[in-house]
This record gives structure tokens, sequence and C-alpha cells, in this order.
């Protein structure tokens, strides 16, 4: 039987605060684990056991030199969103592993910045179940505009992890 996943536990003990409260808890959680998101303020603004939406507002500390969002906090969005769906599944006794990061630019983005992961009913089931593995997490990255300023493409592995056991 794998071992109970502590983030998991932890949400669905908090499931029933007030939106504002729980997202605002759950933020502090990832920012505080996940230094680089945490120095970027991302913030997270709903989640379900398949899918979690993070935003990142337009603030100096994650500009570039023209006053959008930096390539680099873009990523870190993209990256950040789909490591939490996958981590916040996975049995407590794997690691989460970024295996791929591929991040195409392909316009210049608009003001604040939201990424939505998702993982599909038979992506949930190989990570709940399988002892280790892989998937390409399908993430959105949009802007204020409504736009698409980047397509991503994350896979994320998991691997039994010896000091949890």
């Amino acid at each position: 039987m794998s071992k109970k996943n502590a983030l998991s536990e932890f949400v669905r003990s908090i499931e029933n605060y007030p939106s504002w409260l729980k997202y605002r808890i759950i933020t502090f959680l990832f920012n505080n684990k996940v230094k680089l998101a945490g120095t970027a303020k991302l913030k997270i603004t709903d989640l379900t056991p398949q899918s979690v939406t993070f935003h990142q507002r337009n603030k100096k500390r994650v500009q570039n030199h023209i006053g959008g969002i930096h390539a680099a906090a873009m990523a870190l969005l993209a990256e950040s969103a789909t490591g939490f769906i996958v981590g916040i599944n996975l049995p407590g006794d794997k690691l989460p592993l970024l295996k791929t990061l591929h991040v195409d630019y392909l316009k210049r983005a608009v003001g604040d910045m939201t990424a939505v992961a998702i993982l599909t009913d038979e992506q949930l089931e190989k990570v709940k179940t399988e002892e280790k593995g892989e998937v390409s997490v399908q993430v959105q990255v949009s802007d204020e505009s409504g736009g698409e300023p980047i397509s991503c493409e994350m896979v994320w592995a998991w691997i039994p992890n010896k000091k949890r056991e």
C-alpha cells in the first residue's frame, strides 16, 4: 500500500475553509517550499484533484527589460503549476522530478499571466498507481488579453523516494 501524501492530506483538511483563506494557505506552503516561486510571488487561485491554476502578477521583481513578465518567470509559472498537480497526486513515497521543460515563446505577453495545469483521468490513474513513470502534463498559459504567449510541454517523472519510505 502506498504512503499518504502529506500535502494532499493537508489540502483535504482545509477544503471547507473559505476559498480566499484556503488558497492563501496553500500558496504560502508552496512558496515556502519552492523558494523561487516564493521570490516570484506565484499565487494558487484554484485547485481540484485534476487541475490547478497559478497566477503571476506583472510586478517589477519578475519583469524583463521591456516591462513584461520575464521569459524565465513564464517558464517558472508553467513548471510550478504542472509540478504541483503531479506532486499533489503522487503517493507520499514517490519523488516527482521534472524530466523535460520545453517552452516556445510565441508572442509578447500582456500584463498578468495565468497557468492552468490538467491531468487526464488516465494520467491521474498512472500517477497514483505506477511505481515509477512519467506523464506529459497539459498546461495552458495565458495573459491578461486572453492570448497564449507561450506554448509548453512539461514531462514529469516519478521514482520511489527511499528517504520517505
